[in-house]
């Protein structure tokens, strides 16, 4: 009788835990084989077979050693900074500055491979990241000092530091830090201690995708298993409460846009140090912004952000095969990625009207 109760407890506690993991899966799911069959039709209407498009975009993008190198590769830079989304969505904060962060990390990286030689590489490409997080970090941080003292809305600082930051990088390409005589505008070679080494031989894999997965850990333990983390939480529950409870909101809210920046200026090193391996005119083709979209679509787990990055790491991956294969335009990648989102929004709306 007592080895029964104790087989029932230990197999409730097991569905318990299953049900806590898979739970917030299961909406995510939902919402990206809706969008998936959404593009179904859109794809019939741009006149093609959707099984071909599929299967070109899914097995290039996944089945395939190079095809899949290319994803991990687009996916390093969407969970960078789409983990910074998400532990600034933890405190309450809406981080949209993602694309100038990335840039500004870059911009980092690439000064210190440019300007700093002869270092040996446990000690170039530890400094390089280092720089990318501060100059990334330093990006978030403004924002988040005009909101905790100043009151602005962290919105539209961010929104207008893309901008900012984006333009400063193309100034800079173009003038001071251009290769001489380069017929495009970008930097010259960084320093090859300060390059990442690349993971699966013969594709584009670098060692930042490690990095990343390393990154999703650490955020995962101080959201989970910190005090700051409970600070973080506590903050964008309830600002209110959480500074009478003590927790000092202002030094919170400027803590976590600059962790914010710090990773998405991580997105925009490994650009530079893995894959170009110099600072160029166009450093993400709008990774920021995938990363507001990839943080939704995880409904605040990381976990989540990491199979949503891959996701849409894999769309982008396999895009250009799919329009090459089945003659499918690439905006209908695009659409499927916007419709992903629709879904979650609605998912969460509908939630939220049952609950009250």
């Amino acid at each position: 009788m007592k080895n029964r109760t104790l087989l029932v407890g230990l197999t409730g506690t097991i569905v318990t835990k299953l049900s806590k993991f898979i739970r917030p899966i299961i909406s995510p799911l939902i919402a990206i084989i809706s969008a998936l069959l959404v593009g179904v039709i859109l794809i019939i209407i741009a006149g093609a077979s959707p099984i071909i498009a599929y299967t070109a975009l899914f097995q290039e993008s996944l089945l395939t050693y190079f095809g899949f190198g290319n994803t991990l590769t687009k996916m390093t830079p969407l969970l960078f900074s789409s983990l910074g989304v998400l532990i600034a969505l933890k405190a309450g904060q809406y981080n949209i500055g993602g694309e100038g962060q990335i840039y500004l990390g870059a911009l980092g990286s690439a000064l210190i491979g440019l300007y700093l030689q002869n270092l040996p590489t446990f000690i170039h490409i530890p400094l390089a990241l280092l720089a990318g997080f501060i100059f990334g970090g330093i990006w978030g941080f403004i924002p988040g000092y005009l909101k905790a003292i100043r009151g602005v809305n962290e919105v539209i600082t961010t929104l207008l530091l893309n901008y900012i930051g984006i333009y400063f990088i193309s100034y800079l390409v173009q003038n001071p830090l251009k290769e001489l005589n380069a017929p495009s505008p970008y930097s010259p070679l960084i320093a090859k201690s300060a390059q990442l080494p690349i993971i699966l031989f013969g594709s584009l894999a670098h060692a930042g995708i490690v990095l990343s997965l390393i990154t999703a850990i650490i955020v995962w333990l101080i959201l989970n298993r910190s005090t700051l983390g409970y600070q973080i939480e506590a903050v964008g529950f309830n600002p209110n409460a959480s500074h009478y409870a003590g927790i000092s909101v202002q030094r919170t809210v400027i803590l976590v846009m600059t962790l914010a920046g710090g990773l998405a200026g991580l997105a925009g090193s490994c650009e530079v140090m893995g894959l170009k391996y110099r600072l160029f005119d166009v450093v993400s083709p709008g990774y920021g912004f995938d990363a507001i979209a990839i943080a939704f679509l995880s409904r605040g787990s990381v976990i989540g952000v990491v199979l949503a990055s891959l996701f849409f790491g894999a769309l982008r991956s396999g895009a250009n095969v799919m329009q090459r294969s089945a003659g499918v335009p690439v905006t209908v990648v695009y659409a499927i990625q916007g419709m992903t989102v629709l879904f979650i929004a609605m998912s969460l709306a509908l939630e939220y009207r049952v609950k009250k």
